[in-house]
């Protein structure tokens, strides 16, 4: 016999009974479907991290202050007094491969025009920051070392805020009042920055830009930054250039646990890293279906075997071989787990597109984990099948002939 005689009899054997063949498939089918859809959801959470990190630029490092051990999240004085605007021009100073240092400060306020009031989050800034995050203006213009030098009273809206409190209306060159800390503020309006939406769970269409002087000055009566984002002179010298910064941070202020200083690059490993980690074990879960879908194939074969007790003596009779038999079995298990596979894989694509889609993140199939799903869902058809085969294959064809 070739293998085409055995696929045409073991299809027959399957279609024989299709309510059992389904619900022997049903296992195979939500094991498969769930790996799937557990891994295009990992890669799809993968997938949009680094298209955030992208949209923010490569090249960005965070130097921001360290906690006190059991302080309630408090940043300490002495580590404050550190970060200040000064700190930013001796950071800028440590290496060509600098190429911005911006102090930043960022605090919640309430917008207001006319009747309408939006609560936003206000960013103190310099010039450089747009380049930094890689976010420009719409309309009007930005932040100007003047603005920052004279801690001029101006502001650069969000598209959401300017859309919150002046409809379609064009509100450059407006006033608008800005509540700060109990402080009530009148700033002018000099831009509204383009739309960017939610980029690593901040909103930059919710906020609002101020010179970083006035803020401290008017808003917060304060001289200490929150941190410093700085802009590396490629991706390349990104990792020298937080070396640098760590050694000079270290030197200001003695224990590494008093800042951090991170790379857009270090927080896609460590997010690579998490959401590997759960693909791999949510896909480890998911694969226990297989195992007892697996079971499920090797309990209807064994029917299947007790039920075909007669045609097997039947056909060992008229010359077929014991390996015949068994391969016959085996390829029907085998067969019944790859149609399983084939179909769980286009249930759980369908599953990871529509969680990836109602997520707003990007849907990706790996080929690699499907071609897996679909050779291992084969091997536990081919492992729960070697049983029943070998049952199917020692049946010696007298006692089998009078079976009733």
């Amino acid at each position: 016999m070739n293998i085409i005689e055995f696929l045409r009899i073991a299809l027959a054997s399957l279609s024989t009974n299709k309510l059992r063949t389904a619900l022997s498939l049903l296992g195979i089918i939500i094991g498969v479907a769930s790996v799937i859809t557990m891994v295009s959801i990992g890669t799809g959470a993968q997938e949009q991290v680094t298209s955030q990190i992208g949209a923010m630029g490569s090249n960005l490092i965070t130097v921001s202050p360290g906690f006190i051990r059991g302080g309630g999240g408090r940043v300490s004085q002495d580590i404050a007094d550190v970060f200040t605007l000064e700190m930013a021009k001796a950071i800028e100073n440590l290496s060509p491969n600098i190429k911005h240092v911006v102090p930043t400060s960022t605090t919640a306020g309430l917008a207001v025009y006319g009747g309408n009031n939006v609560r936003v989050q206000i960013s103190g800034v310099t010039p450089e920051y747009q380049e930094v995050i890689n976010h420009y203006p719409l309309i009007g213009r930005y932040i100007r070392e003047q603005d920052v030098a004279n801690s001029e009273k101006v502001v650069v809206l969000g598209a959401e805020i300017a859309k919150n409190l002046f409809g379609s209306e064009n509100p450059v060159g407006k006033t608008m009042r800005l509540v700060i800390s109990g402080r009530s503020l009148s700033l002018k309006i000099v831009g509204v920055m383009e739309a960017k939406g939610q980029v690593m769970m901040a909103n930059y269409d919710n906020r609002i830009y101020v010179p970083v002087t006035m803020l401290l000055n008017r808003g917060l009566n304060s001289r200490y930054v929150d941190g410093y984002s700085i802009m590396a002179a490629s991706r390349e010298v990104a990792k020298s250039v937080v070396e640098e910064v760590e050694a000079f941070m270290a030197r200001m202020l003695g224990d590494p646990d008093r800042f951090r200083v991170m790379s857009q690059d270090t927080i896609l490993e460590t997010v690579s890293q998490a959401t590997g980690t759960m693909t791999l074990m949510l896909g480890a879960i998911a694969s226990i279906s297989l195992l007892v879908g697996g079971i499920g194939i090797m309990n209807i074969m064994l029917v299947t075997v007790s039920e075909r007790t007669r045609e097997i003596g039947i056909r060992k009779a008229i010359g077929a071989k014991r390996q015949h038999i068994l391969i016959q079995f085996l390829l029907e298990a085998v067969l019944l787990s790859v149609i399983g596979g084939i179909l769980g894989l286009a249930v759980g694509s369908g599953g990871g597109y529509w969680i990836s889609k109602a997520l707003g993140w990007p849907f990706s199939v790996s080929i690699p984990a499907a071609a897996v799903a679909i050779g291992f869902s084969a091997g536990v058809g081919l492992f729960f099948g070697i049983y029943p085969a070998l049952q199917a294959a020692a049946l010696d064809p007298v006692v089998a002939l009078r079976y009733e």
